[in-house]
């Protein structure tokens, strides 16, 4: 199976690297196919906020096959554009769809009063 590299990370509340500054997801760039193409992302991010020391960036990889859940709050119940002009949340990946149908459940009950409010699972 082909791997994809992903960079992650970005402003943390304290120099423990556990909690995004503001309790959010961190970052994710990406995906990448080929190593180098993170490592050089990476790299780009790392040197752009050098003098921050919350600032953290790290590479992940996955198989390329992997269970994810997408969504997040759209503008309209189009579910085309996310609310203000942000990008789609990616939560996973996860190695079952059984683990992202649960996450799925999860986000999906604790949003099951906002119209705007949609996930799906991908398996890509």
């Amino acid at each position: 199976m082909a791997k994809r590299y992903w960079v992650v990370g970005g402003e943390y509340a304290d120099t423990d690297f556990t909690t995004i500054v503001g309790g959010g997801a961190p970052e994710r760039h990406g995906p990448y196919d080929v190593y180098e193409a993170a490592r050089t992302e990476w790299a780009r991010l790392s040197w752009e906020h050098i003098d921050d020391a919350h600032m953290r960036y790290t590479i992940e990889t996955e198989d390329a096959r992997a269970w994810w859940v997408v969504g997040g709050e759209y503008a309209d119940t189009g579910f085309e554009t996310i609310a203000d002009g942000g990008a789609e949340q990616r939560h996973g990946p996860f190695r079952s769809q059984q683990e992202a149908q649960a996450e799925w459940a999860r986000l999906s009950w604790a949003h099951i009063d906002d119209a705007h409010v949609r996930y799906r699972i991908d398996h890509v």
